[in-house]
């Protein structure tokens, strides 16, 4: 099979890509037609995902800025995917020019997009890697020198760790990262639940198993443990639509339709 321009030869396109089904929802341009088979499937089954999608995208566009509020500048964005419009470093620096951003992905396809599609941004970096490998992220988001772990950053957790079946250990990943960072830092964490949830949404969410990355559904405790000793802000762990809506009339009376809850906390442990 052919590849097109730009992409690594041995990306295997016999399978679809959670990434790359992901921006597809998002109406993004990087996707293929495996790709957009499994969409349409999955899509038929919950005629409301790509409002979901998107309403993912909203929560964490919402989280990144009130992060921005809160004096942070430099983000770890893990599992980003295909960058589309409104990515967080548009978010950032549209507010704080100066705001820094390594995007992390497991998917070569969405890394040698995002690396393509930023290149020219000098604060803006891209990492080839798996969450569930903590140290190499951290690793290498050091080498590419824009972050600086003595100071506060944003971990952005967004629609990727229900991709961590609990065999490899989430709780550990995400203390790995808190662990590396300095006071004043924020985690952010979007994750699919079967809390609330009908059952044709729950069957959708099998169809992740089609991929090389399946979810795995958790409950609000669960996923509220991800946080670890931090401090949760307000509004807490909630259905994305209820974290700090930009107005009232955005939120709908059915919220929990969208399947997955949203959280920030921040670091309020002493240095040292």
């Amino acid at each position: 099979m052919q590849m097109p321009d730009g992409l690594p030869a041995k990306i295997d396109l016999s399978r679809p890509s959670a990434a790359r089904v992901y921006d597809y929802f998002l109406g993004g341009a990087h996707n293929f037609e495996i790709d957009r088979q499994l969409a349409e499937q999955i899509a038929a089954m919950t005629p409301n995902l790509p409002a979901t999608m998107r309403a993912g995208r909203e929560f964490l566009r919402r989280a990144v800025r009130a992060l921005l509020d809160a004096g942070v500048d430099q983000f770890l964005d893990i599992g980003s995917g295909i960058p589309t419009v409104g990515n967080v470093h548009e978010v950032a620096q549209a507010a704080n020019p100066k705001a820094r951003v390594v995007y992390v992905d497991i998917d070569p396809v969405a890394v040698a997009h995002s690396r393509d599609l930023l290149a020219g941004n000098d604060l803006t970096g891209v990492v080839h890697a798996d969450l569930r490998d903590p140290d190499l992220i951290l690793a290498e988001a050091r080498r590419l020198e824009l972050l600086d772990f003595d100071r506060p950053v944003g971990i952005l957790l967004a629609g990727v760790v229900h991709f961590v079946p609990d065999a490899d250990r989430p709780g550990e990943i995400l203390a790995t990262l808190r662990a590396a960072t300095a006071p004043g830092s924020h985690l952010v964490v979007s994750h699919s639940t079967f809390e609330d949830q009908p059952q044709e949404m729950l069957d959708a969410q099998r169809l992740s198993a089609r991929t090389a990355t399946e979810i795995t559904l958790r409950s609000r405790a669960e996923i509220t443990g991800f946080f670890g000793d931090w401090t949760i802000l307000e509004p807490g762990v909630v259905h994305m639509e209820l974290w700090r809506p930009d107005s009232p009339s955005e939120v709908a009376a059915d919220a929990q339709r969208f399947g997955a809850f949203g959280g920030v906390a921040r670091n309020d442990r002493p240095a040292g």
